[in-house]
């Protein structure tokens, strides 16, 4: 399957760059380009890509406010769509959400938080070497923590410390089984399923059955937000 491409950088340099790795690779197609913020949200719109590389800093609107546009208009269609009688809905409307992959240039960039909290995937630093951005693209596609959940833990763990996203809803754990909140609590540890799998005596099948629930009892959008949310539930304690 092909993953389609949305990106959004205000660095030339860096967009032409990110064409040119993508476009010489099988299986990725750039569908667009953006130089600010508020042109991603639309180009997301028309193009309805799969993954969106989101730059943090850019002009006219940032990459956190793109990011909840994107995610929001999404879900909005989603909720349409599904609300539609059969016959109207056919067709349209079935695309999921794109995936938001944040770039930064520093690994514990202060808006990276926020932006894990808002709904992207993941990040990914500018630095990072063409073979692992690409490697990085369909480890986000397949639904996992973008590269490895260690290096998100600990850039939450260090940037949680300082900043509290007021827009990071803090959900009622209550709706959760005692096993899904285990669950969310190792997810927010940096786990992934076949270590949780390992840790709780489950197979890897019904992990990933826990995960869907929590995810979808609580909102989330995705793996990295529901480290956000261990993180703000106090389910997991920064430096722990």
């Amino acid at each position: 399957m092909t993953v389609r491409v949305l990106i959004a950088d205000d660095q030339a340099l860096i967009r032409g760059g990110l064409v040119a790795l993508f476009t010489a690779a099988p299986g990725i197609e750039v569908v667009g380009e953006a130089a600010d913020g508020a042109r991603a949200v639309e180009l997301a719109a028309e193009t309805k890509p799969d993954l969106v590389l989101m730059d943090i800093r850019m002009p006219v609107l940032d990459g956190i406010g793109a990011t909840r546009q994107i995610l929001s208009a999404a879900s909005a269609a989603s909720s349409a769509s599904a609300a539609a009688p059969a016959s109207a809905a056919s067709g349209s409307g079935d695309a999921a959400p794109p995936r938001i992959m944040v770039l930064t240039t520093f690994d514990l960039d202060e808006y990276v938080y926020a932006a894990l909290a808002e709904g992207a995937a993941g990040f990914l630093l500018k630095d990072t070497p063409p073979e692992r951005i690409l490697s990085a693209v369909h480890t986000i596609m397949a639904g996992d923590v973008l590269i490895t959940p260690r290096i998100t833990q600990r850039l939450i763990e260090n940037s949680s410390r300082h900043h509290r996203v007021a827009a990071v809803a803090r959900p009622q754990l209550d709706q959760l089984t005692a096993r899904e909140i285990e669950v969310l609590r190792l997810v927010g540890m940096g786990l992934s399923n076949s270590e949780i799998a390992d840790r709780l005596v489950l197979s890897e099948a019904t992990v990933k059955t826990h995960v869907k629930h929590v995810m979808s009892k609580l909102g989330l959008n995705s793996r990295a937000q529901a480290v956000v949310v261990a993180y703000e539930t106090g389910l997991v304690v920064p430096g722990s």
